[in-house]
Protein backbone atom coordinates (compact mmCIF):
# COMPACT_ATOMS: atom_id res chain seq x y z
CA UNK A 1 0.00 0.00 0.00
CA UNK A 2 1.10 3.58 -0.98
CA UNK A 3 2.22 5.71 1.62
CA UNK A 4 0.97 9.28 2.06
CA UNK A 5 2.90 12.18 1.95
CA UNK A 6 2.29 16.12 3.36
CA UNK A 7 4.81 17.89 0.87
CA UNK A 8 5.87 21.33 3.10
CA UNK A 9 8.17 23.76 1.29
CA UNK A 10 7.51 27.10 0.16
CA UNK A 11 9.01 27.06 -3.09
CA UNK A 12 6.94 25.41 -5.75
CA UNK A 13 9.98 24.58 -7.88
CA UNK A 14 11.29 22.82 -4.53
CA UNK A 15 7.96 20.81 -3.58
CA UNK A 16 7.78 19.89 -7.88
CA UNK A 17 11.13 18.69 -7.86
CA UNK A 18 10.33 16.67 -4.77
CA UNK A 19 7.54 15.45 -6.28
CA UNK A 20 8.95 13.80 -9.02
CA UNK A 21 11.93 12.44 -6.91
CA UNK A 22 9.20 10.29 -4.74
CA UNK A 23 8.73 6.81 -6.56
CA UNK A 24 4.82 6.74 -7.30
CA UNK A 25 5.00 2.69 -6.53
CA UNK A 26 5.93 3.41 -3.14
CA UNK A 27 3.94 7.21 -1.86
CA UNK A 28 1.44 9.54 -3.11
CA UNK A 29 1.33 13.25 -2.10
CA UNK A 30 -1.98 13.82 -0.66
CA UNK A 31 -1.59 17.37 -0.02
CA UNK A 32 1.19 20.20 -0.12
CA UNK A 33 1.69 23.11 1.99
CA UNK A 34 3.62 26.62 1.42
CA UNK A 35 4.16 27.32 5.27
CA UNK A 36 4.75 25.58 9.00
CA UNK A 37 0.96 26.93 9.39
CA UNK A 38 -0.49 25.13 7.04
CA UNK A 39 1.56 22.07 7.34
CA UNK A 40 0.69 21.98 10.93
CA UNK A 41 -3.22 22.22 9.96
CA UNK A 42 -3.08 19.87 7.15
CA UNK A 43 -1.61 17.56 9.52
CA UNK A 44 -4.50 17.67 11.71
CA UNK A 45 -6.99 17.35 8.76
CA UNK A 46 -5.35 14.74 6.63
CA UNK A 47 -2.98 12.70 9.02
CA UNK A 48 -0.64 11.99 6.03
CA UNK A 49 1.84 9.09 6.84
CA UNK A 50 4.79 10.74 6.25
CA UNK A 51 5.88 15.03 6.36
CA UNK A 52 8.51 15.78 3.97
CA UNK A 53 9.14 19.50 5.55
CA UNK A 54 11.54 22.36 4.74
CA UNK A 55 13.01 24.55 7.92
CA UNK A 56 13.07 27.65 6.68
CA UNK A 57 9.56 29.02 6.00
CA UNK A 58 6.93 31.73 6.03
CA UNK A 59 4.84 32.57 8.89
CA UNK A 60 5.76 29.45 10.81
CA UNK A 61 9.18 27.85 10.09
CA UNK A 62 9.65 24.48 10.11
CA UNK A 63 11.40 23.41 13.17
CA UNK A 64 8.02 25.40 15.03
CA UNK A 65 5.68 23.26 13.00
CA UNK A 66 7.14 19.82 13.90
CA UNK A 67 7.30 20.80 17.50
CA UNK A 68 3.16 21.38 17.32
CA UNK A 69 3.00 18.36 14.75
CA UNK A 70 4.69 15.80 17.28
CA UNK A 71 3.10 17.61 20.07
CA UNK A 72 -0.51 16.36 18.33
CA UNK A 73 0.70 13.22 17.25
CA UNK A 74 3.74 12.06 19.20
CA UNK A 75 4.02 9.08 16.21
CA UNK A 76 4.13 11.48 13.38
CA UNK A 77 6.75 10.37 10.84
CA UNK A 78 8.58 14.04 9.74
CA UNK A 79 11.57 14.24 7.95
CA UNK A 80 13.22 17.79 7.36
CA UNK A 81 14.69 18.47 4.11
CA UNK A 82 16.56 21.64 3.79
CA UNK A 83 19.48 23.97 2.02
CA UNK A 84 20.82 24.38 5.46
CA UNK A 85 22.34 21.23 6.68
CA UNK A 86 24.41 22.52 9.79
CA UNK A 87 25.08 20.00 12.90
CA UNK A 88 23.30 22.36 15.17
CA UNK A 89 20.09 22.32 13.06
CA UNK A 90 20.29 19.02 11.93
CA UNK A 91 20.69 17.78 16.35
CA UNK A 92 17.92 20.71 17.08
CA UNK A 93 15.40 18.90 13.97
CA UNK A 94 16.27 15.52 15.40
CA UNK A 95 15.69 15.98 19.00
CA UNK A 96 12.68 17.81 18.56
CA UNK A 97 11.05 14.79 17.04
CA UNK A 98 12.50 14.64 13.29
CA UNK A 99 12.96 11.04 11.90
CA UNK A 100 15.64 12.14 9.71
CA UNK A 101 17.00 15.24 7.99
CA UNK A 102 18.14 15.83 4.34
CA UNK A 103 20.29 18.58 2.91
CA UNK A 104 18.65 19.45 -0.40
CA UNK A 105 19.40 19.15 -3.25
CA UNK A 106 20.96 15.65 -2.36
CA UNK A 107 17.92 13.66 -2.67
CA UNK A 108 19.56 10.32 -4.18
CA UNK A 109 18.17 8.47 -1.20
CA UNK A 110 15.16 9.91 -0.64
CA UNK A 111 13.17 6.91 -1.06
CA UNK A 112 15.06 4.83 0.84
CA UNK A 113 14.69 6.98 3.52
CA UNK A 114 11.33 7.09 3.28
CA UNK A 115 10.82 3.60 3.29
CA UNK A 116 12.90 3.05 5.85
CA UNK A 117 10.25 4.52 8.09
CA UNK A 118 8.07 1.43 7.88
Amino acid sequence: MKKSILLVDDSLFMRTLLKGELNANYFTVISEAEDGLEAIEKYKMLSPDIVLMDVTMPKVNGLEALKEIICFDQRAKVVMCSALGSQPLVIEALKAGAKDYIVKPNFGNLNNILINLY
